[in-house]
């Protein structure tokens, strides 16, 4: 479905990816650990349009994928979560979540997966007409997902969503990805510094230190890797 060939990214004269290869496959959830600035977050950058390669080559659904705009990008059915949440503070979770849609026209199909988003985030149907600002951080960033689903993606790109979130609400966000990826048919690209939730809940798992994949594998896998454990995961499970 998705695949990085050898992709190199620099911010001035400073390599963010260096020869990164990495690929997803329809309806799997593939997880990017690492520290901060280990180049996690630029491969969504780059995915999205927000950041031009310098080279290599970016493949989507059998199509080049680098070089076209960010909003053809969103349309051909790819959708992000950025980091920080990035809410609009002083709309509505309604107008929020409708922000999602606006390249859409289909006003039934719409109106569809709001309900859908509604009952999978009952908590966003309590605060419907609240301000985005009055929620809390675990609820905003269930906002942002709906917001995202709103797009109908057929991949959807999560960048650190459990950041700054209370442990709980983190779990239910947890549940929430395994259940968009497992009923919707939506594929996932995750970004987490939270090693031990990104492996518990993807198949595959890339990690990645100073802009290049240093480990991959299948996440059950990784998660009793001495290397992976040691790095990431405390020394311990």
């Amino acid at each position: 479905m998705l695949s990085f060939e050898n992709v190199e990214l620099y911010y001035d004269h400073v390599y963010a990816l260096k020869g990164v290869s990495i690929e997803l496959m329809e309806g799997e959830t593939v997880a990017l650990i690492g520290a901060n600035g280990a180049g996690k977050s630029s491969i969504l950058r780059a995915i999205t349009g927000l950041r031009k390669i310098k080279s290599g080559r970016i493949t989507y659904l059998g199509e080049r994928l680098d070089g076209r705009p960010a909003a053809d990008i969103v349309r051909s059915g790819i959708a992000m979560v950025p980091e920080g949440r990035r809410v609009f503070p002083l709309m509505s979770v309604k107008d929020n979540l409708l922000m999602g849609a606006f390249t859409r026209t289909d006003k039934a199909g719409i109106d569809q997966t709001l309900e859908s988003v509604l009952t999978r985030f009952p908590r966003l149907r309590e605060r419907f007409n609240q301000q985005a600002s009055t929620l809390s951080g675990g609820e905003q960033q269930m906002m942002v997902i709906g917001r995202a689903l709103m797009a109908k993606p057929r991949l959807l790109l999560l960048d650190e969503p459990s950041l700054g979130i209370a442990p709980k609400l983190v779990q239910d966000i947890a549940r929430a990805i395994v259940a968009i990826s497992r009923d919707e048919g939506v594929s996932v690209l995750l970004v987490e510094q939270n090693s031990r939730m990104a492996l518990s809940i993807s198949n595959r798992t890339y990690a990645l230190s100073t802009g290049q994949v240093v480990l991959s594998g299948p996440s059950a896998d990784l998660m009793h890797d001495e290397r992976i454990k040691a790095a990431y995961l405390g020394g311990e499970l």
